[in-house]
This record gives structure tokens, sequence and C-alpha cells, in this order.
């Protein structure tokens, strides 16, 4: 069928608006996918890192503030056993040089309770190193003694303890070399974190001494990572499920909206065909009538050398009126209500009607199926559809060859009619175009057989697929509704000639 020859020929026709440069279409999903991806990784990402910043920060702070407290609960339970007079404190006894300056105190129990308390700080768990510092930022005990001795001098963390009079902590991963008091007995695996721990006098105004903790706390670190995989995890799982529950609804929305895009287009295609033919209608079809009456007239008193060109006249003039036909036809307002209406009993009536025409071209014409298939249509507009394939096919033939019908069921609920020819056929490019409306190939073609073929059954909720090759022929597929009720009734023995 040079299928659907309304579609397919040699000459390749186009609309006006079809030669105009096309607006880049806007891809909805394809932005969507970048842009949401985009954002919704920036979003997860960021959360997820404030929220393990935060994690580390507050686990940080909670260590630092029980070391401190037990720190100074602990200075305080050694003064308290050492007996020693009230108003003394841990921080006063802990700078060696200034034994013998401790009134009513002996230098053996300054010694002695000095030692018990950094002999508790030397076994704290987890530690990496720990140093005291007198008021001036000399290190006067550490548990690596190369330090015992230095005086620091820039440290901003040391000098906040000792202003601020507040413990000091902060957290690192990796040591810093130009800081002489990181000087560790080990090196740290993973996370330390670094206290600065005050001692005050009596009052707790004035700060006498400050101890500086290093620790690496095994169990901290382990609920830290415990704490990283599950908010990583957490916030890749939630990104993901926000990411593909939202392209789910734009992808679904894109389809509607491409869907209803075509259905726009094709109605405002329709209404301008309308427009159209109403004109083509008025102004050509009395005319046409006048012709083709004189030729007629003409055609009995003419000589036998002047019949043959009478008869084109005919003939061309009926082939115009059948394209004003079409056009009506094809505005025409129709009801979507279907009706019961018998698919082999209309491809018979189609045949009929172009029996001459098969016979004139030489084309073998069969029909396989069942004797009866009710299927969900109108009487006009499914002998619009078959009458509109059968001329494309023919004119696919004009030197001969075969034509088949076969009907059949598919899936239970829906009937089918496959019509193919051996005809022509069409390119790849024809093919894909050939159910656009006003698309053709064929001279003097109007481009809407198939565009109406396809607004009818989709209209009545079946639909239309068409494969071709050239040089071998068409091949439409008519998928329909079966009507309710509907009898399959016999298969044809060998088909219709």
């Amino acid at each position: 069928m040079q299928t659907l020859q309304d579609d397919a020929s040699d000459t390749q026709h186009v609309s006006p608006s079809a030669l105009a440069v096309p607006l880049r279409e806007f891809n909805l999903l394809r932005w969507f996918s970048i842009i949401s991806l985009l954002i919704i990784a920036s979003v997860a990402g960021g959360l997820g890192y404030f929220s393990t910043r935060f994690v580390v920060r507050d686990s940080v702070e909670r260590d630092a503030m029980l070391t401190a407290q037990f720190i100074q609960a602990m200075a305080q339970a050694e003064v308290r056993h050492s007996q020693l007079p009230p108003g003394t404190t841990m921080g006063e006894l802990l700078d060696p040089r200034m034994d013998g300056q401790h009134l009513q105190i002996s230098e053996a129990l300054v010694r002695a309770t000095r030692v018990e308390f950094l002999d508790h700080v030397e076994h704290l768990p987890d530690t990496l190193l720990a140093n005291v510092y007198a008021r001036d930022h000399t290190i006067v005990w550490s548990t690596n003694s190369e330090l015992i001795g230095k005086r620091i001098g820039e440290d901003d963390d040391l000098q906040q303890a000792f202003h601020s009079r507040q413990a000091v902590s902060a957290s690192y991963h990796k040591v810093d070399e130009d800081r002489e008091e990181q000087k560790f007995l080990r090196e740290p695996q993973y996370l330390f974190i670094e206290n600065y721990i005050p001692l005050f006098d009596t009052q707790g105004e004035q700060v006498l001494s400050m101890v500086e903790i290093y620790k690496e706390p095994q169990d901290l670190v382990r609920r830290i990572q415990r704490g990283y995989v599950l908010i990583w995890v957490s916030t890749l799982v939630g990104g993901a499920l926000i990411y593909f529950g939202l392209f789910w609804i734009v992808r679904r929305a894109a389809q509607l909206l491409h869907h209803q895009q075509d259905r726009l287009v094709a109605s405002e295609t329709y209404v301008a065909l309308g427009e159209m033919s109403s004109a083509v209608a008025h102004s050509l079809r009395n005319p046409l009538a006048n012709i083709r009456s004189s030729a007629e007239l003409a055609q009995d008193i003419a000589s036998p050398a002047a019949q043959k060109n009478i008869t084109d006249i005919i003939s061309q003039v009926d082939r115009m009126s059948r394209w004003v036909r079409e056009l009506l036809v094809s505005l025409r307002p129709t009801s979507d209500d279907p009706e019961a209406v018998d698919l082999v009993a209309a491809l018979e009536d189609t045949r009929l009607a172009f029996a001459q025409q098969i016979e004139r071209n030489g084309v073998r014409f069969s029909l396989v199926g069942p004797q009866v298939q009710w299927v969900a249509s109108q009487p006009l507009q499914l002998t619009q559809i078959l009458n509109s394939l059968f001329a494309n096919a023919l004119e696919a033939m004009p030197n001969g060859g075969e034509l088949r019908a076969e009907v059949g069921v598919v899936e239970g609920q829906q009937a089918q009619l496959v019509l193919s020819d051996t005809g022509k056929g069409m390119t790849r490019q024809q093919e894909r175009m050939v159910f656009k409306p006003f698309f053709t190939t064929k001279q003097g073609g109007l481009g809407v057989g198939l565009a109406l073929v396809k607004r009818i059954m989709e209209r009545f909720g079946g639909s239309v697929s068409l494969s071709s090759r050239e040089e071998e022929g068409t091949r439409v597929s008519l998928i329909f509704k079966r009507a309710a009720g509907g009898d399959h009734g016999a298969q044809h023995p060998g088909g219709r000639g």
C-alpha cells in the first residue's frame, strides 16, 4: 500500500508551516533530572556535612566537659584527702618551683599530694599526652619528660583558657608539627581531643595552673564513626527517595503535558482544516459539478480521439471532488458514543465499492478471518477508514499485486485488522511522518487520509500502526475494542478474491 497513498508517493509535499524553522523544544524531564539532581545532591551533601560536624562537635564538647569535671573533682578530692589547711587548692601545688613558699604546709606533703594527683592524670584512659602549665605558660610536668621546662608562647587555646577561666577543647585529625606541646609518645589513629582544664584559687577567680589533656577516646571515635555511617546512609537514601519520587511525578506530568500538547496541536490543525474545507467546498463544489456535467455532455458527441481527454477530465474532477469530501468528513463533528459494527461486513462492502479499480489494477484481494467480528466504532467512520486504506493500497499497486486483509482477536477484549499490500512501500522518514496532518508524498495530495484514520481510531479507544519497506509493501494494523456480545463465527476457508 503505498500505504495510504494519501501519505506516501514519489514527490514530497509539506505545508508552509512545516518549512518554518521550529522552535527548540524545552525538554522538561531532562532539565528537571539535571537541576533537581544537583539541588538535591547539594542539599543532601550540605545536610550530611553539617550533621556530621554537629555530631563531632557535640560529642567532643560533652567529652571535654566530663573530663574537666573529673579533673577538677579529683583535684579537690586529693586536697581533702591530704588534709591540707583550709583555703589550699591543687592549682597552687602543681608548680614545683613554688614548693618552699607554702606556709603551714611541708614540702614533702606538697610533693606527695602533687604526685598522687598527677599519677591519676597520667593514668586517665585513652590519654596520648598530659601537660601541666604554670601561670607563666611553662610546662612544669608532662607525661613526655622532654617537654618539662618549656615555655609555650603562641597558643591561642591556652591563652583563651587562662583569660576566660573556662575549659577549652578542640578536636584534631592530624598532629600539628609546629606546636611544641603536641609531642605524643604514640601517633593518634583517627581523632584526638585537646582539653585545657583550669585549676583556680580559693575564690575561683584566678587561674593558678592549667592541665592539658590530649585524648584519643576509642569509644567516642567508634560512636562518631557509627554516626557518620548512619547520617550519610540516611541522607543518601532520603535524597534518592525524594529525587526518584519527584522524578516519577514530573515524568508523568511531562507525558501528560506532551499528550495534551499533541491534542492541542491536532485540535488547532483540524480547526484550520475546517475553515479551509468550508472555503474549498463553497468555492469548488458547484464549478466542479458544472465541469463534470459539461464533460459528460461533450463525451456523447465528441470524436473518438477526444474521448480519452474527456475521460481524463471527468476522472480528475472526481478526484478533486473526493478531496473536498475527505476534508469535510475529517472535520465533521462526530459523537464519541461507539456502536457495534461488523468489521467483516464493512470490509466486504469496501471491497465491492473498489471492485472495478481492483480488477483494473490487476490486484488480488484476500480476506482471512471469522465470518463476523463486532467492533466498537461507527458505520460511517469505519467506512471512511477502510476507504482511505483501500484507496492508498490500490494507488500503491498500479501494475498489480496482492492486497490481504486479516481479521483476528488479540488479548481477549480487542480485535485486529491487518491490511497489507505489495506496493511501492515507503522510506523510514516517510513512515515516521505518515500520520502527521497535511504531510504527503503524493503529487497533489492533501495529507489528511492517515491523519483522519488515526483520529477516528483513537476516538473509539483503538489504535493504528504502520510498517513499510521500499519496493516490498506496507502493512497497516488497526486495533479495535470488541463490541459487547460480538460473535466470532467461523474462519474463512481460503479467503475471498
